[in-house]
This record gives C-alpha cells, structure tokens and sequence, in this order.
C-alpha cells in the first residue's frame, strides 16, 4: 500500500522553455525557498559563462568525457542543442529520491520527451517569453553580447514553442516576479 501511495505523489518535475526564457532561473529560485524540491544538475559540453561555476547551474565537462559517458550508459537522457550536448544522469535523479525529495530540474524539451516516456507521471512546465525579439534581447543581455549560435537559437526557440501544447502547464515569463508566483502556486499544488 506504502508504494501505491508513492506512485501516486509528484516525484519528478521537469521544466522547460527556450534558451533565455527564463527556466534556470525559476527553478534556482523555486528551490531556495521550498526544501522538498532537489535541483537535478545536469552535464553540458557548452562553456561555462562568466556568472557561473561548476555544479551551479551545470556540470561542465568536455565533449570527449560526455561521449564516453553517454556510451557507458552514464545518462538517462542526452540531446544536442544548438551546438552543445546536454545530459542527466541517473546518479542525480537517485541521489534526490533517497533525500526523500521532489526532482526538479530544467531541460531542454528533447529530454522532456525522454523523461515523460520514462516516468509517465512527471509533471512537466513550459516557460514562453513574451515574444521572439524579447527572448533575442534576453539572450544578449545574459551573454554580454550576441553568442555565435543566436540565429540558430532563434530558429530552434520557434520550434521549442511550438512543443508548448504538450506540457502539463504553460506560464509566459512577461514579467519575473509575475510569472514567478504562477509558477510557486503550480508546484505547491503539485507537492500538496
């Protein structure tokens, strides 16, 4: 009966959007404040930005290590986005059910995908900026300037878009605080 009750609650909660939209940040913040929630940290080949540092938003690896990784099993899931390979492993995901906590984490929607063909009761969270030319503005604003794959991440941003549909729930991020307590009073509902 005890793993009945379990099957039941929310274990998994995974949180996507297009790059710069606004997905680290929710759930960095979602984290800090409600301790039965573990931030999943996941591995990128992408270089690492001047704000962070290992572990945090990422682990940073080399493309050579994550190949090795991926042919060994390491991932639950990895994906290619724009020019980087981005992957969870089971490690994490293990490590935050035996805290007896909540996964949480932000991927791309590829590994949504995975994720919800692999735990089917995952709830999931689409995060949509206002509009194409702010998610632009936002990128360039986080980067310092315009990263070499912007167009790339455009192009691929209308398509994530487009996947909205398929999530649980869609919050626009047209205001941060806003769009914040939508997303705060999602998860409290998901936990209760």
């Amino acid at each position: 009966m005890d793993s009945d009750n379990r099957s039941n609650k929310t274990r998994l909660i995974v949180v996507a959007a297009p790059s710069g939209a606004g997905k680290s940040s929710f759930v960095d913040k979602i984290t800090k404040i409600d301790n039965r929630l573990h931030d999943v940290i996941t591995y990128t080949t992408r270089p690492m930005r001047h704000h962070e540092k290992p572990g945090q938003p990422y682990y940073f690896i080399s493309k050579e290590e994550f190949h090795r990784k991926s042919k060994e099993n390491f991932f639950i899931e990895w994906a290619q986005v724009h020019t980087n390979y981005y992957g969870t492993s089971f490690a994490e995901l293990d490590g935050a059910w035996r805290l007896g906590k909540v996964a949480i984490m932000d991927i791309d929607i590829q590994g949504v995908r995975t994720f919800k063909s692999k735990f089917p009761d995952a709830k999931t969270v689409f995060i949509l900026p206002p509009s194409i030319e702010e998610l632009k503005r936002r990128v360039i604003l986080r980067d310092g300037k315009a990263p070499d794959d912007l167009d790339i991440r455009m192009k691929n941003a209308e398509k994530e878009m487009a996947s909205a549909p398929e999530f649980d729930v869609r919050i626009v991020n047209d205001d941060f605080d806003r769009s914040f307590e939508e997303f705060k009073k999602t998860i409290e509902k998901w936990l209760a």
